[in-house]
């Protein structure tokens, strides 16, 4: 532990970074959560739900209503749940996930927890159809945690543990964990606001932010991968890097059946270029197989160069 210790960096302009990265990404953040979830009445998945739904139970209680602690009076206030859940699940995962990330979260957890206590109840909150407040908050939460993410930080609680279980379970998939994951805490809130509907407007909200994390995360650089198995590879890759201007890489392969020679092509190209190869391919090889695949994201020649600036 101690050797860990030391060999972690402290760079100020790195952490001055962080921190900025931090305050913009945790308002955005706090401002979906609290400003339009919170006040349209309905929890989304993860640790902010779950403090959402802390913060309306408690405040039911008489010990918290005539409490005179500011954290405390009208229930346990969002920002302290949020640290207090998040304190076992960080015990538990951080040896899983590394001390440089762990320490960085731990920073953003704190600024998180304090924004959405000192300073989103003071900002003008959304009183409108809580359809509107899902999706909204939803655009909102996920641009705030793009930001964290994107430093290599993260908000702790869900996020700690999902990572946490596939680090352990690589063969698990993140999406069907998060899915568990944030699915229990959206029936919570059905259960604790009494309507099918703050569950149903909690999920739309949490797959909202979703969808806006792969979209920023990843960019609106959706490509298409196709996997050609072929007899004729050297020439059918000539003509759709002349007539495409796509490279192809090519992988020597043998039919497991025939035990005939074959070219396996690997080539990348956008959507609207799918077509035009595909009828290079069967116009010199119709007996020739072909896999068309989506990948998120596309970097290098022709393609989105890749960021690699810290």
């Amino acid at each position: 532990m101690k050797k860990r210790l030391k060999n972690l960096k402290f760079e100020p302009k790195t952490f001055a970074t962080d921190v900025l990265f931090d305050i913009i990404g945790c308002v955005l953040y706090g401002a979906g959560i609290y400003n339009f979830a919170y006040t349209a009445n309905f929890a989304p998945g993860g640790v902010s739900g779950l403090s959402i739904l802390i913060n309306i139970l408690t405040s039911k209680i008489p010990f918290f209503q005539n409490s005179t602690i500011p954290f405390l009076h009208g229930g346990i206030s969002i920002g302290l749940a949020m640290i207090l859940i998040n304190i076992p699940i960080v015990i538990i995962c951080f040896r899983a996930l590394g001390l440089e990330f762990f320490f960085r979260s731990v920073k953003t957890i704190l600024i998180s927890s304090l924004i959405v206590d000192h300073l989103m109840p003071h900002l003008w909150t959304y009183q409108g159809s809580p359809m509107l407040a899902a999706i909204f908050g939803g655009v909102l939460a996920g641009a705030g945690l793009s930001c964290i993410y994107m430093r290599d930080s993260s908000t702790g609680g869900s996020d700690f543990v999902i990572l946490a279980i596939q680090k352990k379970n690589p063969h698990l998939s993140i999406g069907m964990v998060s899915l568990v994951v944030d699915g229990v805490v959206i029936l919570l809130g059905g259960i604790v606001y009494g309507t099918v509907d703050a569950a149903l407007y909690g999920l739309l909200m949490t797959i909202t932010y979703s969808l806006i994390i792969d979209k920023i995360m990843l960019g609106n650089d959706s490509r298409k991968l196709l996997t050609i198995i072929t007899t004729n590879g050297d020439e059918i890759s000539r003509r759709i890097n002349d007539e495409v201007a796509r490279g192809v890489t090519i992988i020597t392969g043998k039919g497991a059946y025939t035990g005939e020679d074959k070219s396996v092509l690997l080539c990348a190209c956008s959507n609207a270029q799918v077509y035009k190869v595909k009828h290079i391919v069967y116009g010199m090889d119709q007996k020739s197989f072909i896999m068309v695949s989506s990948v998120d994201a596309a970097f290098g020649e022709g393609f989105k160069p890749q960021d690699v600036n810290p």
